[in-house]
């Protein structure tokens, strides 16, 4: 084997180390809301977290699944500049009785669609608040959400379980929050606006120092595995 031939070999394993670290760092970025968890009977803001997974294509809808079985009486959104709102208000499968109100028909989903040169787009994550309330009487609300991409493709979350590859978001209520679930925190009740662009500024740097010192550490394995083969190569011309 040539020293041309070696250093393509080393080059190629290295390479093959970093797709493998790279791969998990793509699959761990879901859709996740902050806070988490909510009382019975309150209003509660939650903010829906929504990184861009493609490095080719851009998130220009997202459509969140509502509750219909134990809906909610007010379903409100905070505005995002470059995007559009909308509330689908629909019947009912069957009537539900909140307290002494009868409800026949309730919110079932909302629809934002990005404007133009508004999409998400490689490295970039956008947030979306809704106040949603009174917070049903349950275990717990899972929240379906599909993100639609620039080149047609759309991604579904909403899978069951804590191993799920795309796991739907979950507001617990009575039930215990499932501790780190992909990321998401329990933390019931409302929280400042505040409090969620320091929590998702925080997410986004810590992610980023991990992909620079990972980055780094593989550069290093690239450049020692073509060293060892340069010296491997001057030993043997030196024995010749």
């Amino acid at each position: 084997m040539n020293t041309s031939t070696m250093i393509k070999s080393a080059t190629a394993v290295a390479a093959g180390a970093v797709l493998a670290v790279a791969a998990p760092l793509a699959a761990s970025a879901h859709v996740t809301i902050t806070p988490d968890a909510a009382e019975a009977g309150s209003y509660s803001v939650v903010t829906f977290k929504v990184p861009n997974e493609s490095a080719t294509a851009g998130t220009n809808k997202l459509e969140i699944e509502l509750p219909t079985d134990t809906p909610f009486t007010s379903v409100r959104y905070v505005p995002v500049a470059g995007w559009t709102a909308e509330l689908v208000r629909e019947t009912l499968p069957e009537p539900v009785t909140v307290g002494d109100t009868n409800i026949t028909e309730a919110v079932t989903s909302i629809v934002w669609t990005a404007d133009a040169g508004s999409e998400i787009t490689d490295g970039q994550m956008q947030q979306f608040s809704l106040s949603l309330g009174a917070v049903p009487d349950t275990g717990s609300i899972q929240l379906p959400t599909d993100q639609f991409y620039t080149d047609g493709s759309v991604v579904s979350w909403n899978e069951d379980g804590e191993d799920a590859s795309y796991p739907a978001p979950v507001l617990y209520i009575n039930d215990e929050a499932v501790a780190d679930h992909h990321g998401g925190s329990a933390d019931a009740g409302h929280n400042e606006d505040t409090t969620t662009t320091e929590a998702a500024a925080s997410e986004s740097v810590s992610s980023s120092d991990d992909v620079v010192a990972r980055g780094l550490g593989l550069g290093g394995l690239v450049l020692g595995a073509i060293g060892l083969v340069l010296g491997v190569t001057a030993r043997r011309k030196n024995a010749a």
